[in-house]
């Protein structure tokens, strides 16, 4: 199955001719022993993404301020040229006023060169820890006070590809500058085989739905990657062998296609850990060849 076609034309109504399509990774905020990434362990961070072959030179955040998360990470990413895809939390208001706050300080301290764009929650609406609704104004809510504080970058919001075809999300969508989508065929229980048209089923899917409900909107891959190691899962086989498979199939695709942030740089987790980049900082598997 391929979806190539589609795709393309997709894009070339949505993104100017003259825009480079982003090439990210999910970058957490702490280290191995739980610790809260420095300044210096972000500078190293973003170091070696781009001294990849991909020159990653683009990051997705999951907060602004648990772990002063863009307190310490922001002079990293102006320091090596780094732009970061922001996450600012929306659970709990108290936690959501601290998310806009630090936010806010890092622009007021850092200027605007550094946003890419911002992602107003992750994955609240496959939790069904939020109403569409109420996300939305969220969204439209932090857009008001960035435009405010002179940011013009996109904002928008991080969900599962399940929970962007659901209808009932749909004003979502409408709020959003761009739709963030997260789709692992591993959680699909796909073999890995037949993973790559799992993914591109699911991202045509996502497509199809998002363009329906508002004509324009891109559609980012903000998480997708293969474990490499952990429990099978169906036909899923977790395997540095697969997790090397899928980043040849899928995300040298993607690649070529649209705006994409790989899951993930480092994950401590075993069962099942994404991380491409084990404890020590070095990669698990070749990440050459696209």
């Amino acid at each position: 199955m391929r979806f190539s076609t589609t795709l393309a034309a997709i894009a070339a109504t949505t993104l100017p001719l003259t825009q480079a399509y982003y090439k990210g990774f999910n970058v957490g905020a702490t280290n191995p022993d739980s610790s809260c990434k420095t300044t210096a362990q972000w500078t190293t961070a973003f170091q070696k993404l781009q001294a990849l072959p991909q020159k990653i030179s683009q990051v997705r955040l999951y907060a602004s301020s648990d772990c002063n998360t863009l307190a310490n990470a922001v002079p990293a990413a102006l320091s090596t040229g780094t732009q970061i895809l922001v996450g600012v939390w929306t659970e709990d208001a108290a936690h959501y006023t601290a998310e806009k706050n630090a936010l806010e300080a890092a622009i007021h301290a850092h200027g605007t060169a550094w946003i890419l764009a911002i992602s107003v929650g992750s994955e609240d609406l496959y939790r069904k820890d939020t109403t569409a609704s109420t996300l939305a104004q969220q969204i439209y809510d932090v857009r008001g006070m960035v435009r405010a504080l002179g940011v013009q970058a996109e904002v928008g919001h991080v969900d599962t590809w399940t929970a962007w075809v659901d209808s009932a999300n749909d004003a979502v969508i409408q709020a959003c500058d761009f739709v963030g989508m997260d789709g692992y065929p591993y959680w699909q229980d796909a073999d890995i085989s037949a993973a790559e048209d799992v993914f591109f089923k699911s991202y045509q899917d996502t497509l199809n739905h998002v363009q329906s409900v508002k004509a324009g909107t891109w559609v980012w891959i903000t998480e997708t990657g293969w474990p490499t190691q952990g429990a099978t899962q169906g036909a899923a086989v977790a395997s540095l062998q697969n997790a090397q498979r899928f980043w040849r199939s899928v995300a040298c695709r993607l690649f070529e296609t649209g705006h994409v942030f790989w899951y993930a740089y480092q994950d401590y987790n075993d069962n099942p850990s994404f991380g491409v980049f084990d404890k020590d900082g070095k990669a698990q598997y070749d990440l050459s060849g696209c």
